[in-house]
């Protein structure tokens, strides 16, 4: 049993009315292991040949829709909602809605709201059906909601590189529906207000100011080793979703200006093996993902800075105004 709701019958009757001959089926990594079981039902109530995309997938900006095109009639990519990118193939996205067990971890972090009378709820995809019910509970419980939508996000939406629904939100504290701590980081940074996770997954409440303060730690320690280094390796992203160009070439001026070397590197996926071959470079520049050099830091022998990180370890920008990166796309 699965606690998503996948809409199978909605994807089986689009399938059928579009007469999709091939279908692609794309997964976030916590859902791919639901993907036989879906791709066998589909085979069976349409008739239709399905490809699974075992690629990692790391929201609408990683889409597989360049590497089915020519393959698929249309791809299905679960997990996410749109962003205002030019996608080759035809999609249909299915938001996977995750279904709320209880309403006790919203009892728990009612307690940590205590003496915070207004309140930004914000969650992610999975949970925004949710979000209408835990606002009418916060309600009840004598709170007041705030909730915005964000550039290319819905009411109360963040993404894993969007933090645009929460700025400017005249809150007390925040409470963030969903799991991991990476979004309530960026809530926190982006707006300096408290904020408190309800983890369905975990079924607990948190505040993420210890979280925050260790991350913060560990953040400082790689950009002050960055400092000393003399050859930048700047990644750029071939994912039309996390590909800042622009940006890469500004940071690479950037670094010359200080006299220190700096290489434009081209990479689909930015892991630890495929930096091996550059083992010359004292350190690594992020534009793609703002999550690899956040989440995945321990994995690298070098320091992984975001783009403002590379500013503070240059002395372009003080450590007092850290911000977290943020991938902004142009509505079309």
């Amino acid at each position: 049993m699965t606690n998503y709701q996948f809409k199978i019958a909605e994807i089986i009757d689009k399938v059928r009315d579009m007469n999709v001959k091939v279908l692609g089926l794309q997964f976030p990594e916590g859902l791919k292991v639901y993907a036989l079981d879906l791709a066998r039902q589909i085979e069976n109530e349409t008739g239709s040949t399905v490809i699974i995309s075992g690629d990692p997938c790391y929201g609408a900006c990683d889409l597989s829709d360049r590497d089915m095109d020519g393959l698929v009639d249309v791809l299905v990519h679960f997990g996410h909602t749109p962003l205002p990118l030019n996608y080759r193939t035809p999609v249909i996205f299915v938001e996977a809605h995750y279904q709320l067990e209880s309403m006790e971890i919203l009892k728990e972090a009612l307690d940590l709201l205590k003496g915070k009378d207004k309140i930004g709820l914000v969650t992610t995809t999975q949970h925004l059906h949710l979000l209408d019910d835990v606002n009418q509970f916060l309600e009840e419980n004598g709170k007041k909601v705030l909730m915005k939508e964000g550039v290319g996000t819905l009411k109360g939406q963040v993404l894993g590189c969007n933090f645009s629904a929460v700025q400017d939100l005249p809150v007390d504290a925040f409470l963030y529906l969903g799991s991991g701590n990476f979004h309530p980081l960026g809530i926190k940074l982006f707006t300096e207000k408290p904020v408190i996770i309800a983890d369905p997954y975990l079924n607990e409440a948190r505040d993420i100011d210890q979280f925050a303060d260790r991350i913060l730690r560990i953040r400082f320690a790689r950009i002050t080793r960055a400092s000393e280094a003399q050859k930048f390796g700047i990644l750029v992203s071939s994912k039309e979703g996390q590909s800042r160009w622009e940006l890469a070439k500004a940071l690479k001026k950037m670094i010359h200006k200080e006299g220190k070397e700096a290489y434009l590197i081209l990479l689909d996926e930015i892991n630890p093996s495929n930096l091996m071959p550059f083992r010359d470079l004292d350190a690594f520049v992020v534009t793609a993902c703002p999550r690899i050099a956040i989440d995945d830091s321990k994995m690298y022998q070098k320091p992984l800075l975001t783009p403002s990180e590379l500013e503070i370890a240059l002395g372009k920008r003080e450590w007092k105004d850290y911000v977290m990166d943020e991938i902004k796309y142009q509505i079309k």
